[in-house]
């Protein structure tokens, strides 16, 4: 039987690792960045998604010429793993140390390995875009924490493919988005959608345009808001009547135009799993019904 109590979601107060958090954080945006550049467009920005692993978050192997390379963040053994599909292998210590460094010897370890790639070396969606070569402010790494953090992710994936499970019509793949530090899942109408205005920061607008060509209900989980971060669905777009729908589970938050569920509040929760999966899907409906999707032929029966 699974185990969903409330000792397998760990506590993560934001305030005891947000340091380590924004540092990891721009490591993710470096490998991002590498998956990116070595992948071909998917839609919506799919192919440059990590994934959660038995140890941590991957890129999943990448094509190099007729090489691959995968790079595994390990936050059991706290190592960056680099390993090609003819049998190589490097290894980077996670530990206290500036994003400058870390980028320095990412970059100096695929050009030992016969395979540099080039990136735009700074990063986005952050309100303060620090070049990687230069930044020297985020240099915090609490092992801990971040394991915490990673078993955190591990337990939300668990609810977030169950619900995924459910839909028959066009859904992401549980990924995890280095641009804004957040596991997400998210279902397709099927419809186009107008265009996004952009605007956040330090992204062109060109991006989100791409994101959200289509109408979408969307949910994740980001570990900034509140005292231990939340859970969080949005519609875009957002349709007629969706924020005045009741929530049993969350609330809908004016200011960020997204229903949001404390993570405290599910870590401690009897049943857990089912909590989330009443939140995600309550919201889904919302989105759906006020938006007259055609649940009928999108969703499992």
């Amino acid at each position: 039987m699974t185990d969903t109590s409330v000792h397998a979601w760990p506590a993560l107060p934001v305030d005891a690792w947000a340091d380590t958090r924004d540092t990891v954080h721009m490591w993710t945006q470096i490998v991002g960045k590498i998956r990116m550049a070595l992948m071909p467009m998917i839609n919506h920005w799919w192919q440059v998604a990590l994934y959660v692993t038995a140890r941590g978050l991957t890129t999943s192997v990448m094509p190099y010429g007729t090489n691959g390379l995968e790079i595994e963040f390990d936050f059991v053994a706290h190592t960056l793993e680099l390993r090609t599909t003819d049998g190589r292998q490097r290894t980077l210590r996670l530990e206290p140390r500036s994003v400058a460094d870390f980028y320095a010897e990412l970059m100096a370890t695929l050009s030992e390995l016969g395979m540099p790639v080039r990136i735009v070396a700074r990063p986005v969606e952050v309100p303060v875009a620090i070049p990687f070569a230069s930044d020297h402010e985020h240099a915090s790494y609490d092992a801990a924490r971040m394991h915490a953090f990673w078993l955190s992710l591990v337990q939300a994936e668990r609810p977030f493919v169950d619900f995924r499970s459910r839909f028959v019509g066009k859904a992401s793949p549980v990924h995890f988005f280095w641009g804004a530090f957040d596991l997400a899942v998210t279902r397709f109408s099927g419809r186009t959608a107008p265009r996004h205005p952009g605007g956040v920061p330090n992204c062109p607008d060109w991006v989100m345009v791409r994101a959200y060509s289509h109408e979408v209900s969307s949910a994740g989980y980001w570990p900034g808001w509140g005292d231990e971060g939340a859970f969080y669905s949005y519609a875009y777009p957002e349709p007629a009547g969706y924020r005045d729908r009741p929530s049993e589970h969350g609330r809908y938050d004016e200011q960020l135009g997204e229903f949001l569920l404390p993570y405290r509040t599910v870590r401690e929760a009897h049943d857990p799993d089912a909590l989330l999966l009443g939140f995600l899907q309550e919201t889904y409906e919302a989105a759906a019904d006020c938006a007259h999707w055609d649940r009928e032929a999108l969703e499992a029966r």
